[in-house]
């Protein structure tokens, strides 16, 4: 009898678990600024800030504390298909707009236009989709992903770990 009810027990376990579903749970993320800088390091990605620092607290600093590991894979995935040389140039340090899919909740960087591969490459390879108010041009990559064409550098939102 044991067996039975323990047999159903995880069965109706199983089923709550997979209606609450995966977009539900918390992204995982870097908590260390060190960690994710180790993946991009590996990977050839570069970073920069006005104020030479990483300190999460203080703008004007490139930070990725508490990025979404999904951001950090998104950026490299970026990297590798497009082959630009791709510097970030603001993560998740204060001083970001707020909100959920935001550089402070670990889901967007910025990178550098500095050599125009990525002026070139976005538009050449994701669809048009829109404006922002201010009138910012955004890509939707093929994975869903946002690319914001900005004055002096791209805003990218990762919802997810490809390019």
């Amino acid at each position: 009898m044991n067996k039975i009810w323990s047999a159903l027990a995880g069965a109706v376990m199983g089923s709550v678990l997979l209606s609450v579903g995966v977009a539900d749970a918390a992204p995982a993320k870097y908590a260390r600024h060190n960690d994710a800088a180790a993946q991009f390091r590996k990977a050839g990605v570069s970073w920069a800030s006005s104020k030479g620092c990483a300190d999460w607290n203080k703008r004007g600093c490139t930070s990725f504390t508490n990025i979404n590991k999904t951001t950090v894979t998104g950026v490299i995935a970026f990297k590798n298909l497009s082959k630009c040389r791709v510097i970030i140039t603001a993560g998740t340090e204060m001083g970001h707009s707020a909100g959920t899919y935001s550089h402070r909740n670990g889901y967007k960087v910025d990178m550098s236009k500095q050599d125009g591969c990525l002026d070139r490459y976005v538009p050449g390879h994701f669809k048009r989709a829109g404006a922002r108010k201010d009138g910012t041009k955004l890509y939707k990559s093929p994975a869903g992903n946002v690319y914001a064409r900005e004055k002096s550098h791209w805003d990218v939102l990762y919802y997810n770990g490809r390019a």
